[in-house]
């Protein structure tokens, strides 16, 4: 006799919400709409100091012809590509990645490239340096370069880009000051006028070590902290002491702290006004160095944050990477055709995720409250340089500890990322650093009998850098004036 035997009841498919949970599959990565919330407050507050940095280290720039960006105006800029690219992110790349204008790129462009030309021409570059990173990613080369140069390299990049922002905090707060060269001293720079003094330089000093005291003690959203908090002590300090300079911008109430956000910038640039300013073989070499700078921090900074979600497959892979760099690649083209430099994903976005988001929507909340500080540009631009530089300098401080990475006992390598490191801050170049590096390495290994281990990439970057620091004799050699 034969028995009939019952399957065991097969587990009931996991509850979903409704459209939005499924789109951005909410539920399928263990997330809830709170943590997403949540998680997107985060991320913007430990970035927000954007909106502040970028006006300040632009608007305190000038270009070749002694033109300035607008403060209001940029900080409109940033705060609109910010919000858009953000909510593309989220919506296209489903990642609780957020974008905004990158620290170290809005360097370059303005202490680098705009004095050699105008700034739209300067921003034209931008556009494309964004450009061809798209080509990059589309093409697959992306992954090429980055496997050809060594990662000591890259981590000597960014170590040298650290110390450079720091060297311009220092600097932008009047902590730091050129001796002129008429005073015939054995140094070029010194401690303030000699001495330190005067209120603003009190405000930023106090403001270096509340900046470093809260980093250190890992509170969230320090730097964004830290520059309010000294921003309201200069505001008090200047009702009092009644300052006579503060530099770009003076900390003064504004009488309104909501405006309608201002457009001016977006639309100014020139994609090929660079050429006639400085020449090919110039802009050839700074939009090199303006990939370099986007290139690799991105990269670093999505398979960072992805996977401290949990969210890469069984393969190490990022989901959707070719999306999610082709928007990167996009918000580097919107940055410049904003004026506001080249946007790139934010390793902030790790706060978001260190409060439970694993989805595009709390980027999606993230643009959002970019969006709304679109109308509080009053209140961004009162911020003096005494309360936004500690940031700078504690930046620095974060994009340096990179320098554990190197192995300091293999010279072929340790010598030309100590260059690389070195000649940023001491040549206020970005490029030269690069180019410093590059040059070292090849010919090193080509020294030792390992040509045969650098890439052609390399060889041919090493080549352009060679012709860039000997351009003023070759152009004797050649009778071009």
């Amino acid at each position: 006799m034969q028995t009939s035997t019952t399957s065991p009841a097969a587990p009931p498919p996991p509850r979903t919400g409704g459209p939005v949970d499924r789109f951005f599959r909410i539920s399928e990565r263990g997330s809830t709409f709170n943590r997403e919330i949540r998680g997107g407050f985060a991320t913007f507050f430990t970035m927000a100091y954007i909106l502040v940095l970028n006006p300040i280290i632009l608007g305190s720039a000038e270009d070749k012809f002694g033109n300035h960006l607008d403060g209001a105006q940029l900080a409109t800029a940033t705060a609109l590509v910010a919000a858009v690219m953000t909510v593309i992110m989220g919506v296209g790349g489903n990642l609780p990645l957020a974008l905004a204008t990158g620290l170290g790129i809005n360097v370059i462009v303005a202490f680098q490239v705009a004095p050699l030309m105008h700034w739209e021409d300067a921003m034209g570059l931008i556009v494309v340096e964004g450009l061809l990173i798209s080509v990059l990613v589309l093409t697959g080369l992306r992954e090429a370069v980055m496997y050809a140069i060594p990662q000591p390299l890259k981590q000597a990049i960014s170590v040298g880009i650290g110390l450079f922002i720091a060297f311009i905090g220092f600097v932008d707060a009047g902590f730091v000051t050129r001796i002129p060269d008429a005073a015939k001293t054995t140094v070029p720079v010194q401690l303030g006028t000699g001495t330190l003094n005067g209120w603003p330089m009190l405000v930023f000093c106090l403001g270096v070590l509340v900046t470093i005291v809260l980093v250190a003690r890992k509170v969230k959203g320090a730097i964004l902290i830290s520059i309010i908090l000294m921003t309201v002590v200069a505001i008090v300090v200047n009702e009092f002491a009644k300052v006579k300079n503060w530099g770009v911008t003076s900390p003064k109430l504004p009488a309104n702290p909501v405006a309608a956000p201002d457009f001016g910038l977006i639309g100014k640039f020139d994609l090929l006004g660079s050429v006639g300013q400085v020449g090919v073989l110039t802009v050839v070499l700074l939009i090199f160095a303006l990939i370099l700078s986007d290139f690799f921090d991105t990269m670093g900074t999505i398979v960072g944050v992805t996977a401290e979600a949990g969210l890469l497959d069984n393969r190490g892979q990022v989901p959707g990477i070719g999306r999610v760099l082709l928007i990167d690649g996009a918000a580097a083209v919107a940055g410049g055709a904003s004026s506001a430099s080249s946007a790139t994903t934010y390793i902030e976005s790790a706060a978001g995720v260190g409060e439970g988001a694993r989805t595009g929507l709390s980027s999606i909340v993230t643009g959002g409250l970019f969006g709304l500080a679109l109308f509080l540009t009053p209140v961004l631009t009162i911020v003096p340089l005494q309360a936004a530089s500690p940031a700078l300098v504690v930046v620095g401080f974060l994009m340096m500890t990179q320098v554990k990475h190197i192995d300091w006992d293999r010279y072929e390598l340790a010598i030309p990322a100590f260059l690389t490191i070195a000649v940023m801050p001491f040549t206020y170049s970005i490029t030269n650093g690069i180019g410093a590096g590059f040059i070292a390495y090849v010919v090193i290994k080509a020294c030792m009998g390992k040509a045969r281990e650098v890439h052609w990439l390399l060889w041919g970057s090493a080549l352009l850098f060679l012709v860039y620091f000997a351009i003023e004799p070759l152009k004797m050699l050649l009778g071009v004036k």
